[in-house]
């Protein structure tokens, strides 16, 4: 129930963001590195649904919540794969790890039923995919097959999104690994 009031004295605010596993509850108050990075990350994604022709629809610090006491968390970034926009959940999830708190975010994902969620930590991108209540980390993406997350990271050093983009962008076309709309 405290996050439940957590969550309403905070109102429709963005921040801080909110985690909550059985009992324990993290603040998080992003910095400006870690939004600029969930956002390339999710615009890169972006660029990489539309060469590939795939539909996707993106959402940004998302409430995700079970029954009261049991686990919620604000992704930093999200999206749902396809064209039906009334899922209770995200296909996938994007956190940017800069500090870990004590929370297990795995966990918390895990009971939320997200079936895929991305890590930035540490300058790489870890996926996990949720079989069987539990997450396995794997090399590719699910959701996104096709999508190389080494090639898409190594745009995140450009000096703006839309350098980041425009070199993305001509690198997948270049590979020939996606078709072209």
């Amino acid at each position: 129930m405290h996050y439940e009031i957590q969550a309403a004295l905070r109102g429709d605010k963005s921040v801080p963001r909110i985690a909550y596993l059985e009992g324990a509850m993290e603040l998080l108050v992003p910095s400006k590195n870690h939004e600029r990075i969930g956002h390339d990350l999710a615009t890169l994604v972006g660029v990489f649904a539309e060469e590939a022709g795939i539909e996707l629809t993106g959402y940004k610090s998302w409430t995700l919540k079970t029954a009261p006491d049991q686990a919620g968390a604000e992704v930093d970034e999200c999206f749902i794969i396809g064209t039906d926009q009334r899922k209770d959940r995200p296909d996938l999830a994007l956190e940017v790890i800069i500090t870990h708190g004590g929370i297990d975010k795995l966990k918390i994902y895990a009971r939320l039923g997200v079936p895929e969620i991305w890590f930035w930590r540490d300058g790489r991108l870890e996926i996990y995919v949720l079989r069987a209540h539990a997450y396995d980390r794997v090399e590719r993406s699910s959701c996104l097959p096709g999508l190389d997350p080494e090639l898409m990271c190594s745009f995140l050093d450009r000096p703006t999104t839309t350098a980041a983009v425009r070199a993305y962008r001509a690198a997948l076309r270049a590979a020939g690994t996606v078709a072209r709309p």
